[in-house]
């Protein structure tokens, strides 16, 4: 089946590489406050009066942010090696499902979660859409590879 939407399938292991760098990472640095200082941008503000402070912006966060998006992409959206139709039936399945599971879970932290923790439900969201695509999927494609090899 020819499908144009597909990364080609080289990318996949690189993917799952710096997908779970970027997971690790991540962890880390929401669990642990302290930002390295090699990732500190330091710059000079005013006050009103006049003045001079110095302030600093971590940039590190960013980055492992795009790097977890982009690879997560990566590993959703690579081809298989054998692509075939009922691959991208459970494919298919497996983005319904995840946009099912995610927005409900939205809902539910929308109604029961307030106030700043609110914005940590709202970025873990960003992720879990494709994370949960990515766990289903995989779980599905091993169920499938179990079932055709009790097959032979």
């Amino acid at each position: 089946m020819k499908t144009s939407y597909l990364f080609p399938y080289k990318y996949k292991k690189y993917a799952w590489v710096f997908l779970g760098l970027s997971v690790i990472f991540g962890l880390s640095l929401l669990f642990i406050n302290d930002d390295p200082e090699f990732s500190r941008i330091y710059f000079d503000s005013v006050y009103k009066d006049g003045e001079i402070y110095q302030t600093h912006i971590n940039f590190i966060d960013e980055i492992v942010m795009v790097i977890l998006i982009v690879s997560s992409l990566l590993v959703a959206f690579s081809r298989e090696k054998q692509e075939d139709e009922y691959i991208s039936k459970i494919r298919l399945e497996s983005l319904v499902w995840a946009t099912y599971v995610n927005y409900g879970l939205l809902i539910l932290a929308i109604v029961f979660v307030y106030g700043f923790a609110f914005l940590n439900v709202m970025l873990f969201n960003m992720f879990t859409l494709l994370l949960f695509f990515i766990i289903r999927f995989n779980i599905y494609k091993f169920k499938l590879k179990k079932q055709l090899s009790y097959e032979e």
